[in-house]
């Protein structure tokens, strides 16, 4: 077979898909109307040709056979095909109630010597009960099935050999069970396949809402260390720059230079920020060119700004400290940028910051303390976003953040980070 016979018998495939799909919504919302159809369906084949043969006194078949087999009156034959055809009407909801119906009509009929094409629905009720009936069932089923064969065989055997009979009769309800079975694992492997897809589509829609919000949480956390840090450092220049206007004009000039070069600094990380979200979904060439996300060497910059606000910063690094990740660097930074801000807002300008970053082995270490003003213990004993963000920072690194009161007086907060590679820091 061509590609085009292929091409050419798709639609075909399509259609008929679509009508067997629209046959089962119908066969669920209607389970009567095919159970009608196969009695009727079985009658008309089966039933009616008997019926007609009978009226009009027609003996079909060889001598051997007329002789082999008993002739019931019309009313006999209307009750024994009634018997076997009728239960077919729960063949699906009762099986096991409807193949020892017919089972017992079966035997009941051939124990009187009586042959009928209606004898087919025997047959039809042993593979309903493959189908739709309960495995454990089958075996007895097919134990009566036997035991019904062996009659037949017996009764036919002047026309036909014994063995040649059991042959023909048991391999046809062989492949009543086998199909039944068949199309029973068929449909429990589809309807597998459909949960499996359902389960699927839900864990997909799962992984995208815990997508989104770890995005969102991410942005919540950057737009937090960004304007928290440089809007308290604004608002504690503007403070003093509104004192200094009268007392030393100088001064407040200088105090609105570092506000303007503050607010540009956060616009320039909120654009980078941004920036990112926007190439994420920009597939396009003139996606804007991102400058790099701040790391350990801007750390100097840092303090100098919270410098100008007033607390007096001292910084020391020990180790090697430049040729860490950016990753790594970024954490440090913003850990760094929201214990400061948080001195800032909490512990106000007359206070000493001690800040360490050191490396020793696999452990990256981080000390912020402040000397703390006098008659105020620092911070409240109380989480906050920022420091639930230098702990979601820490811990993508396998470290954590310890926050509290310094011995001595003022507040200190310690950071460790592990530094060993780790399939979360990727």
């Amino acid at each position: 077979m061509t590609t085009d016979d292929i091409t050419g018998m798709s639609p075909l495939v399509a259609r008929l898909g679509r009508a067997g799909q629209r046959l089962r919504q119908a066969d669920r919302a209607h389970p009567w109307v095919l159970d009608t159809a196969v009695v009727a369906l079985v009658f008309l084949m089966f039933c009616l040709p008997d019926l007609v043969h009978a009226v009009i006194g027609d003996d079909d078949g060889p001598r051997r056979f007329r002789v082999a087999f008993t002739h019931p009156p019309l009313a006999g034959m209307l009750v024994l095909q009634a018997g076997l055809v009728l239960p077919l009407l729960w063949r699906r909801r009762k099986p096991l109630t409807a193949f020892g119906v017919i089972a017992g009509v079966f035997l009941c009929q051939w124990s009187l010597g009586v042959a009928l094409r209606a004898d087919i629905a025997l047959f039809v009720a042993l593979y309903s009960l493959a189908l739709h009936g309960r495995l454990r069932q089958l075996p007895w089923a097919c134990g009566v099935m036997a035991g019904g064969m062996a009659l037949v065989a017996v009764r036919v055997s002047p026309a036909i050999s014994v063995w040649d009979a059991l042959f023909f009769l048991l391999g046809t309800a062989t492949a009543a069970v086998a199909v039944g079975l068949a199309v029973r694992i068929r449909r429990a492997q589809l309807a597998g396949l459909r949960e499996r897809a359902a389960r699927l589509e839900v864990e997909r829609d799962q992984r995208s809402k815990l997508a989104a919000a770890t995005e969102r949480t991410r942005v919540a956390r950057d737009m937090h260390d960004i304007v928290g840090h440089n809007l308290s450092v604004m608002i504690t220049l503007a403070d003093a720059g509104t004192y200094a206007a009268d007392v030393a004009p100088e001064r407040g000039k200088e105090a609105l230079r570092l506000i303007a070069d503050t607010g540009r600094q956060a616009l320039g990380e909120l654009q980078r920020t941004l920036g990112i979200l926007r190439a994420a979904t920009d597939d396009s060439s003139s996606a804007l060119e991102l400058s790099p996300q701040p790391g350990i060497a801007d750390i100097d910059a840092l303090c100098a700004r919270v410098r100008a606000a007033g607390p007096e910063v001292v910084y020391r690094t020990g180790g090697d400290v430049d040729t860490l990740e950016s990753g790594v660097q970024l954490t440090v930074y913003r850990i760094v940028q929201e214990a400061l801000t948080n001195t800032l807002k909490h512990v106000g300008t007359d206070t000493k910051v001690h800040l360490t970053i050191g490396v020793q082995g696999a452990r990256l270490n981080i000390r912020v303390k402040d000397s703390g003003p006098a008659g105020r213990a620092g911070p409240p004993n109380e989480e906050g976003h920022g420091l639930v963000g230098m702990r979601e920072r820490a811990a993508l690194y396998g470290g954590s953040v310890s926050a509290g009161p310094a011995p001595g007086g003022g507040w200190a907060v310690e950071a460790a980070l592990d530094l060993k590679p780790q399939g979360g820091a990727a």
